[in-house]
């Protein structure tokens, strides 16, 4: 038992190891941004809404993604979360909606490139996995509260990184009811 104990720490090493190289890049440049194409899928449509927008991310802690010209964006400036659906905002705060700070910080620790002191391992509802070429990061949002518990929009929220270019792959919001958001990331370009 204690070895299998022992592989499993080992195993979460080696896996924010992988987390910190893929990410070391963020430490030379200030902002970073690429193209995205968004899809949203409602599993009671038969055919999947697609647009397309930009990624801005900028030093320490702002990183928004847009489409059809802001009509559509997904907006974290420090601990305040903008989404805006089809024209409409929600705001929320990561001190608010615990799913929303495990994102805060997994986004804060990119943009230092690993460097800002918070430690992911502490985050229970954080599991960082190697696939290929890939470092995954899925948050799981966990709480017994049930007040809480109907504020929590998504069941995953999945994002993939590039381990060879540092280059964010996508980002997943897995909703409760079985839809999701998809934003695939292209055409990276650091400053």
């Amino acid at each position: 038992m204690m070895v299998l104990v022992q592989l499993m720490v080992l195993s979460a090493a080696a896996q924010m190891a992988d987390y910190q190289k893929a990410v070391a890049k963020y430490k030379k440049f200030s902002t970073a941004t690429a193209t995205v194409v968004k899809t949203k899928h409602n599993k009671a449509l038969k055919q999947d809404r697609m647009t397309s927008g930009t990624l801005t991310m900028k030093k320490p802690d702002q990183v928004s993604i847009e489409c059809e010209g802001g009509k559509d964006a997904l907006i974290m400036d420090g601990s305040t979360f903008t989404m805006v659906l089809r024209g409409r905002k929600h705001t929320t705060t990561s001190t608010g909606n615990p799913q929303f700070a495990t994102f805060q910080a997994v986004f804060e620790s990119i943009l230092s490139g690993a460097q800002n002191g918070v430690d992911l391992k502490k985050f229970n509802d954080l599991k960082v996995t190697k696939d290929g070429n890939t470092v995954v990061l899925t948050i799981t949002p966990e709480t017994n509260d049930k007040k809480l518990k109907r504020r929590i929009m998504f069941s995953t929220l999945i994002l993939t990184i590039d381990t060879k270019t540092s280059e964010l792959k996508s980002l997943r919001l897995n909703e409760r009811k079985g839809g999701y958001t998809d934003y695939a990331f292209s055409n990276f370009k650091f400053k």
